[in-house]
């Protein structure tokens, strides 16, 4: 089994260890091996991104007809190209 020395610890992530060792009545070294194994087990969440949230629903109707225009002559295939 491979060891890992940790240094420059936040004292949050320090506090969060103590408190599962306490909590689990173990030692700190099961308690961070503890820790990890539950963030690698766990399934992963789709991150949801709210960047663009303020755009939602901005444009206009015509605007949304040219892009669409705009956007179906880009989406033209070349058969010159594909041959």
């Amino acid at each position: 089994m491979k060891a890992l020395t940790i240094r420059q610890l936040p004292p949050e992530v320090a506090d969060a260890i103590d408190k599962a060792a306490a909590r689990n009545r173990t030692s700190r070294n099961k308690a961070v091996i503890g820790l990890l194994e539950q963030v690698v087990r766990s399934p992963k969440k789709p991150v949801l991104y709210h960047d663009l949230d303020r755009l939602a629903g901005a444009w206009s109707e015509k605007e949304a007809r040219d892009f669409d225009r705009h956007l179906a002559k880009q989406r033209t295939i070349d058969k010159e190209l594909w041959q």
